[in-house]
């Protein structure tokens, strides 16, 4: 069930601080008498806080996550936050600045993976919970996962990070400007200040287009779509459409009609900027930090999290003397198939935090 809370104030990386900040989440099954069944998941770059759903709307994670699914909900209680800077009920661009009465906009400030971990940690703490079973996020919520781990060692018994980094790489951050830039060439982008309009859906939705042919691989665009085309309609007429071109176009209209423009730009930017070795000494410092047992998963053919960088945390985490397992999982969807490989996916983290569990909280099973 999707609920409502509100912070007080949270001070940011950049040095301002937020007051009266929104956090829209969603918490699904009960939480046992000792506290000690929670799980929080943390999502992608246009998720939100709807991992798990309900019978009208499912979630974006309701393959993984449920009852009597591989994170079941019968047994845990799993907690879900929209993140700072988003626009599906956290305070973000597209919000009312309580000093001005107006949005954001433009004026909202630059956030964080950093920052929007620290809201998530305050949300938890406010929910009574003092450590958590698991932190398990993919992509933008695997780099999460991560910050977690370091930021707050002891509040994490375990992590599953996702077809994730510790941070981006160039080409990612190539393909993320790109996309920046259709968004900012718009000429109804208007410098962020574009509400209560309906600002620049056209460069949101190329936006997006771009993404979708990063997130999945030329094999699954050639089985699916190959050269066929939409209509009948001859091939030399400057108008026809392959089918590849309707479903790009689909799922850029499909996000302008559920995303804000700004909000896009501020996450991108916070993906762009994080790198969990920043002020730290160094990546391999600041995996220093972890305390918590670790489950990493790779997608193969993942444009934008490749395998071998997981594989790189993965050798640091073990010289560092880090309980992690490793697992590489083929897949046709690529990057998204974090989303889609729950057959695949599913049992490997089940099992993972089900062993865990078993061995540690036998007498804090029984929901309160």
């Amino acid at each position: 069930m999707q609920q409502k809370m509100v912070i007080d104030e949270i001070t940011l990386e950049c040095g301002e601080t937020l007051k009266q900040v929104e956090i829209a989440y969603e918490a699904c099954g009960i939480l046992n008498k000792d506290k000690t069944n929670a799980i929080l998941v943390c999502h992608a770059l246009t998720g939100d806080a709807r991992a798990v759903g309900d019978e009208k709307t499912p979630g974006w994670w309701e393959g993984l996550i449920g009852p009597g699914r591989y994170i079941d909900t019968n047994q845990y209680f799993v907690v879900t936050s929209n993140v700072l800077g988003g626009c599906a009920g956290t305070t973000g661009p597209a919000s009312v600045n309580p000093e001005t009465g107006q949005p954001y906009g433009a004026d909202f400030p630059v956030v964080t993976i950093r920052d929007m971990v620290k809201l998530q940690y305050l949300m938890v703490r406010k929910l009574g919970i003092d450590k958590l079973l698991a932190i398990i996020g993919g992509s933008m919520g695997g780099m999460q996962v991560y910050e977690w781990a370091v930021m707050y060692p002891e509040m994490a018994h375990l992590i599953i990070p996702i077809a994730t980094s510790t941070r981006l790489s160039a080409v990612a951050i190539a393909y993320n400007d790109v996309g920046r830039q259709a968004i900012l060439c718009d000429p109804e982008w208007k410098n962020g200040n574009y509400y209560p309009g309906k600002g620049p859906v056209n460069g949101l939705s190329i936006a997006r287009m771009l993404g979708m042919i990063t997130y999945r691989t030329a094999e699954l665009f050639e089985y699916r779509f190959g050269r066929r085309l939409k209509d009948e309609r001859d091939v030399t007429h400057f108008d026809s459409t392959f089918n590849i071109e309707s479903y790009l176009r689909y799922q850029g209209q499909k996000l302008v009609n559920r995303f804000d423009a700004n909000s896009y730009l501020y996450l991108l930017k916070a993906m762009d900027s994080h790198d969990i070795g920043r002020g730290r000494g160094g990546i391999e410092a600041a995996l220093e930090r972890i305390q918590a047992r670790v489950l990493s998963i790779a997608i193969s053919n993942d444009l934008l999290y490749p395998a071998d960088h997981q594989e790189e945390v993965v050798k640091m985490l073990r010289a560092a003397g880090k309980e992690v397992e490793y697992h590489f999982v083929e897949s046709i969807y690529g990057h998204d198939g974090f989303l889609v490989e729950f057959v695949k996916i599913g049992p490997l983290v089940e099992q993972f935090i089900e062993k865990y569990y078993s061995s540690t909280f036998t007498q804090s099973a029984a929901p309160r």
